[in-house]
């Protein structure tokens, strides 16, 4: 395996990380998963946000400060975290939108 394969394979790796992380936290509030723990809508969309916006710093400090195969890793890292936090902010101007908009 060359060097280039390495940091690719390490780039989908960090990338999946976030990613998987990310989509278990939408499937586990579509399902309720910890409603027995009180767990409520709220809770879902802070671990989401924290999971994206912990990715995408976690991301940035491996890439500048880890040797060369990890490097890879924290660009996934970083990337998927930004994908989340670029969700984030489109559900939030879609929700003030829909608010502003809304005729009681």
């Amino acid at each position: 395996m060359t060097e280039i394969d390495r940091g690719r394979l390490a780039a989908l790796a960090g990338f999946a990380t976030t990613a998987v992380l990310l989509t278990l936290t939408v499937v586990a509030f579509l399902n309720d998963t910890f409603e027995s723990f009180g767990w409520r809508g709220g809770e879902y969309a802070y671990s989401f946000i924290w999971i994206a916006l912990g990715s995408a710093l976690v991301g940035l400090v491996v890439k500048v400060a880890a040797p060369a195969p990890w490097r890879s890793a924290g660009t996934g890292l970083a990337l998927a975290g930004s994908v989340g936090v670029l969700v984030v902010i489109a559900l939030v101007v879609t929700f003030i939108w829909a608010w502003s908009n809304m005729s009681v």
